[in-house]
């Protein structure tokens, strides 16, 4: 059978007071030790760490400092992998600690070879329990919150479901006399599309609602059924992995997507803009075309290479979004240039300030 990776977020794990539930990390261990009993193989995306680590640390709130985040998670991860650990020797399965951060699937070399293990562990009857080494991800090479991770996981594996766990029973649209549960989401809907009905979060989570529909959207242009669903809801997991209707459904687009250009698009930050001249954005909008510095007019904000940025006409209308391939500073100093001229003032630079590959149309560049 496919391999079924499940996402349990930090508001189904903890509580509004900050208490953590136990019983409910229990249950879910059974589900998936269960599911794996009748031929699927589980693969755990766990949020909660830094909740842990807070609690241990007696932090009532969560911080914003970076370095108070990443000391909680550097206590909290053993506390929480020790519960998962205790859970699973139960039943008699051995969980594995994973912990990723996203250079590990960007760079191709590290992606083959987390696939390779992670597949390996599953080969040995084992079930992964995957997180965001929090402790040393910095803001530019952060997932960005653990659906957006799920979703890369569940890729990476080739999945044949993701489950997103979160405190509640699914999406929720507007309705005559207030928010109703949406059942099905239509295949290829973009996550704009999704009206959804104004409700507050518990607060202890990165994740959001919009996380889990661009995750979903992710993981649907890949092939991947994806169901947003009460990760206290007792069965949860196996209800799914046995075709039961729970939650929010996504099902696989008809016409696959891009995944990486959906990343791009709603998992990325924009970090700063670009401004080009017309005819770099018709040649972008119309041919596809990568972005020269000859037709680089400005840049605004401060980004590095590698940042997500905006694209803009001579109108300030924002055409795209791609990973610049230069700093801000470094575009400002050789926009107009041709190429000739851009690699004698930046030796080693790319040829392109961004490169067709790692750009996304406002429009319908997904395809």
């Amino acid at each position: 059978m496919a391999v079924f990776v499940v996402k349990i977020g930090t508001s189904t794990l903890v509580d509004v007071t900050g208490r953590f539930r136990e019983d409910v990390l229990e249950a879910r261990v059974r589900d998936l030790v269960r599911i794996q009993r009748q031929g699927h193989r589980p693969v755990l995306v766990t949020s909660a760490a830094i909740a842990c680590g807070l609690a241990q640390l007696g932090i009532a709130e969560r911080p914003t400092a970076l370095p108070d985040l990443q000391a909680a998670s550097a206590v909290g991860q053993g506390v929480l992998f020790e519960r998962y650990l205790q859970a699973f020797r139960g039943h008699d399965v051995v969980p594995a600690q994973v912990l990723l951060t996203s250079r590990d699937l960007e760079r191709r070399a590290s992606y083959v070879n987390a696939r390779n293990t992670l597949q390996r562990l599953i080969e040995f009857g084992a079930i992964p329990v995957i997180n965001e080494n929090d402790t040393t991800t910095t803001d530019d090479i952060t997932f960005g919150d653990n659906d957006v991770l799920a979703a890369q996981v569940a890729i990476l594996l080739r999945a044949g479901w993701l489950l997103l766990l979160t405190d509640r029973d699914g999406l929720y649209g507007p309705g005559p006399d207030g928010p109703v549960l949406i059942g099905d989401v239509p295949a290829g809907t973009l996550p704009e599309d999704v009206e959804l009905a104004p409700m507050s979060g518990s607060g202890h989570g990165r994740g959001g609602i919009s996380s889990k529909i661009a995750s979903a959207s992710m993981a649907t242009a890949a092939g991947i059924t994806c169901v947003i669903g009460n990760g206290a809801v007792d069965g949860v997991i196996t209800q799914v992995a046995h075709g039961g209707h729970v939650g929010t459904r996504f099902p696989p687009t008809p016409r696959p997507r891009s995944a990486f250009k959906l990343w791009l698009r709603y998992a990325k930050p924009t970090m700063g803009r670009i401004d080009v001249d017309a005819g770099a954005a018709r040649a972008i909008e119309s041919r596809g075309t990568s972005l020269l510095a000859v037709g680089v007019t400005g840049s605004h904000g401060v980004f590095a290479a590698g940042d997500a940025v905006d694209v803009a006409d001579p109108t300030g209308r924002v055409i795209g979004k791609g990973i610049s391939g230069l700093s801000a500073e470094e575009v400002r100093h050789v926009a107009g240039m041709s190429t000739t001229d851009l690699r004698a003032r930046l030796p080693g630079a790319p040829n392109e300030v961004i490169h067709r590959d790692q750009f996304v149309l406002v429009g319908a560049d997904v395809v």
